[in-house]
């Protein structure tokens, strides 16, 4: 008999299949205090939370039959997850339980938005009868750019369709095959926002997403847009929206997050007459607050019973020996991953990791989820993906993974190399380990190079000339951005070229463009690796 502890307020209903199960015994103690769970947690093999309790490394220290942590929603931020991982407890959560709650929250928005409801709501009961005021435009007919083609932007398209309109969809891994299949048109940001009469934003919070909707976009937006906002604050520069409204650019926007929650009473999205708030309600629903709850208590139980599972956001357990080997090359697969994702256009259609020498005689699945995770994390977030749901994400993103192995090295006692397939290109990233420690790119597409993958990179293609590095350095200093080191390839004298620049700070995206339109270039990638 497993016995599982509900340490927060969680209905009947969405933990139904653990009380019916012949095998679990549940016992619901919400509002414990830190001291009062160290002391019972012990007879426990299972802990299930919402957000209230916080799960230290002293309570799962007390917890020694403690098998999983189950998070009733999405956020994890409550739980220590290296302690859980270091004990070999199993945390999961429910990514997928805000999709509809979120979906529909965002037609209900885009519905306010060109209806002007909120509006015409505040005049009507305020004993104003004003029709001529409040003209509002119709959903059909018009082109939508969904942002962010994953579980809620795809549900957004299929709604969106039924009302209508035209949907363009980016995403980092959409392929024309998986949009023609979801009826909708690929499309760049560009074109959204060149095309767009409505933009729905639907990506997690990266460096790369931060802002993907600034000044620039707004320079050259289609006249009229409607913006809409239920993902993440920051996906979309605030200050840019109101000056682009303002100036009669945008239509309007509707925005349930912020940059920084709760926003400042003097905040202008809540005072402009033009742009509609709500305090972050995509996932509050009463179904949304259930099915999480659900979701986690199936995923509890198939972990208890040793049955397969989803959702961990954590590292599972692995067999002492292979974990000793595979270790040391955990960062250098993540780095090459994600260095990879960094210098490939196009949509991930595939990820090929190949192992030459000892490692060819390991178990490498272990290693092969931080490299995937390198790749994900960096178009999806690196709070979104890890080692365990790597593999998941990749699936429901339609991206194949295919890893081969070999005895044969060239000049090395192992080595990594990550290929990405895309619809544009095929680039390749290879590394390996300095005496079996330090990390090392030892090859980029048919170019050797030796790089430590650390800090901020600069990528340049180049043809082999003499004066190409002189200019980049100089266009480099006169920017403030220094030079810490430098590593250069090439295949013959005269012929294509790489240089890999160490620099101590990001190069402004200005500065980019400079670089890659210096004569003989080909072009420059920035490349961010922590």
């Amino acid at each position: 008999m497993f016995k599982v502890l509900v340490s927060d307020p969680i209905s009947d209903l969405g933990i139904s299949l653990l009380i019916e199960a012949s095998d679990i015994a549940v016992d619901k103690k919400p509002g414990l205090t830190e001291d009062e769970l160290v002391s019972i947690i012990g007879e426990y093999d299972a802990l299930l939370v919402r957000s209230q309790t916080r799960v230290t490394e002293r309570i799962m220290g007390a917890g020694n039959q403690l098998k999983v942590i189950g998070r009733a929603g999405v956020g994890v931020d409550n739980i220590d997850l290296d302690a859980a991982t270091k004990r070999g407890i199993i945390v999961i959560n429910a990514p997928d339980g805000n999709t509809i709650t979120t979906c529909e929250h965002t037609f209900a928005m885009m519905m306010a938005l060109a209806r002007h409801i909120p509006q015409a709501y505040l005049k009507t009961v305020g004993g104003v009868w004003d029709r001529k005021s409040f003209v509002g435009v119709e959903l059909r007919n018009k082109v939508l750019g969904v942002l962010g083609m994953g579980r809620i932007g795809s549900e957004v398209a299929a709604r969106a369709k039924a009302f209508g309109m035209e949907v363009y969809g980016y995403d980092p891994f959409l392929t024309e095959e998986r949009a023609e299949k979801l009826g909708v048109k690929l499309a760049s940001v560009q074109d959204v926002v060149r095309d767009a009469d409505f933009i729905t934003v639907h990506t997690p919070l990266t460096p790369e997403t931060r802002h993907m909707i600034g000044k620039e976009q707004f320079s050259r937006i289609k006249k009229g847009v409607r913006i809409i906002n239920c993902a993440r604050g920051g996906i979309i520069d605030e200050k840019a929206l109101v000056e682009a409204i303002d100036a009669g650019i945008v239509a309007g926007a509707a925005f349930d997050v912020f940059e920084e929650e709760p926003p400042a009473p003097d905040h202008p999205f809540l005072s402009h007459p033009k742009i509609i708030v709500t305090p972050h309600l995509g996932a509050s629903t009463v179904e949304a607050q259930e099915n999480v709850a659900i979701d986690v208590s199936e995923q509890l139980l198939h972990i208890l019973r040793e049955e397969p599972f989803k959702n961990a956001v954590n590292m599972p357990p692995v067999p002492a020996e292979v974990l000793s080997k595979l270790e040391p090359y955990f960062s250098l697969g993540k780095k090459l991953g994600s260095f990879a994702a960094q210098i490939a256009d196009g949509p991930v259609k595939e990820i090929v990791i190949n192992y030459a020498g000892e490692l060819a005689d390991v178990d490498t699945q272990p290693l092969n989820r931080y490299v995937v995770q390198g790749v994900l994390g960096y178009h999806l977030g690196s709070d979104q993906v890890n080692v365990v749901n790597a593999m998941h994400l990749a699936k429901t993103r339609g991206v194949n993974i295919v890893v081969s192995k070999t005895q044969a090295t060239k000049g090395f006692t192992n080595q990594v190399s990550v290929t990405l397939r895309t619809a544009k290109e095929e680039r390749l990233v290879a590394g390996t380990l300095l005496n079996g420690f330090g990390s090392r790119i030892t090859q980029i597409d048919k170019f050797p190079v030796d790089v430590e993958p650390q800090g901020h990179l600069l990528l340049v293609s180049h043809h082999d000339k003499p004066g190409i590095i002189g200019r980049v350095g100089t266009l480099l200093g006169n920017n403030d951005v220094n030079i810490a080191t430098m590593q250069v390839g090439r295949k013959i004298v005269g012929g294509a070229a790489i240089m890999v620049l160490g620099v101590d700070k990001g190069v402004p995206k200005d500065v980019l463009a400079q670089v890659s339109a210096l004569p003989d270039l080909n072009n420059a990638k920035q490349i961010q690796l922590y």
